[in-house]
């Protein structure tokens, strides 16, 4: 007698879909499938976990086409810089956050310049205004403190060595050494005060505020968009589990980008079953390098490999208790659309709910 298992089977459509692939920086490629991360976390929001749930899924699908699509790409620059990019004041620049307002742009590649308003289009004139004023600030500041600050420091200096001078002179234990070493004590206070004003004046009146002013570079960049994308989602996990999908399938909204919204055509609880049935699929999936390797599923042959398809190494659960994702449950797939089995066994089933039946390789 065959083995049987209950899962949940869901059927969806996407229009269009990015799913991100964490290593592209510039143009933002995306993988064939939604990864497994991606899926469970999508099934999470739909059920309003905000815990972490125990669940295996198995993906599997296809698409029609690709293309890629032009976005505008803001990138800050590590300084601000006066002849160049888009001055902007960031909304709150203690966040890392993307929202600002522009204060002016250049209009050629060089030459420019913010603060002498040489060919810039003016956006805020009242920010721009204040960062002139800033700038101008700053600059005294740091006249002041190659003149009459630096004087200062001198005359501290000057000081601590006269009455160092004069407790070597006296000698430690001899009578007035400690009145000396008071008023060494006191000298040193007091170029500490002024150091720390200083430093504070500049810190709050300048160095604060200037630092909400950024310069942005704007550059055209891309996304790779899959077109006309068919889904099949089986997920196995407790019954409990099974059953809140079930019941909340039809609240997924998006898998992959927050625009990239989903048509769920269908869900239900399907048996799956493990025995002798040779099997060829339709459709491109993820499968387990281990079940490929121990000869469960075999893979179509190319020239000088066993195994055909696509390595990836996809995260599957994390911990964010840190404020950073870090995956704990590293799996190894391969993603391939020529597959068959003569026989399902160990972690790989079929579903034969309807014709042509699914493999079924839970990740």
């Amino acid at each position: 007698m065959s083995n049987l298992k209950t899962a949940v089977r869901i059927k969806l459509h996407q229009t269009s879909a990015n799913y991100r692939r964490e290593e592209t920086i510039e143009n933002k490629m995306t993988y064939p499938l939604p990864p497994i991360s991606t899926v469970i976390g999508a099934l999470h929001s739909a059920c309003g976990y905000t815990e972490y749930k125990e669940m295996d899924v198995s993906i599997q699908g296809k698409f029609a086409s690709m293309h890629k699509e032009p976005y505008t790409d803001y990138c800050f620059l590590n300084s601000t810089m006066d002849d160049r990019g888009i001055l902007v004041k960031m909304r709150n620049a203690s966040m890392l956050s993307n929202a600002f307002i522009k204060v002016a742009s250049a209009k050629k590649s060089q030459g420019n310049s913010f603060l002498k308003g040489i060919t810039i289009d003016v956006h805020n004139p009242e920010l721009l205004e204040e960062y002139r004023a800033l700038k101008k600030l700053g600059t005294e500041i740091q006249d002041y403190k190659k003149t009459e600050y630096k004087e200062k420091i001198k005359e501290f200096k000057e000081k601590k060595k006269e009455v160092a001078d004069k407790k070597k002179t006296i000698g430690k234990g001899n009578v007035g050494f400690e009145a000396v070493a008071e008023e060494e004590k006191a000298i040193k206070a007091e170029e500490k005060k002024y150091q720390e004003a200083v430093a504070k004046y500049e810190e709050e009146n300048y160095k604060k505020p200037v630092a909400k002013f950024r310069t942005v570079t704007k550059s055209i960049r891309y996304y790779e968009i899959l077109d006309q994308i068919d889904l099949i989602i089986h997920v196995t996990a407790d019954e409990k589990i099974l059953d809140d999908i079930l019941e909340h399938a039809y609240d997924l909204k998006a898998i992959g980008r927050s625009e990239d919204f989903v048509e769920v055509l269908d869900v239900q609880k399907v048996q799956l079953e493990q025995g002798r049935s040779r099997v060829r699929t339709l459709n491109s999936a993820y499968l387990s390098y281990d079940d490929i390797v121990a000869g469960r599923i075999r893979t179509g042959a190319m020239s000088g490999r066993k195994i055909a398809g696509t390595a990836y190494y996809f995260g599957k659960k994390y911990d964010a208790t840190t404020g950073k994702r870090i995956f704990l449950d590293k799996k190894r797939v391969v993603y391939t659309s020529n597959f068959n089995i003569d026989e399902a066994s160990g972690n790989v089933w079929i579903d034969k709910t309807e014709k042509p039946f699914d493999i079924v390789n839970f990740l």
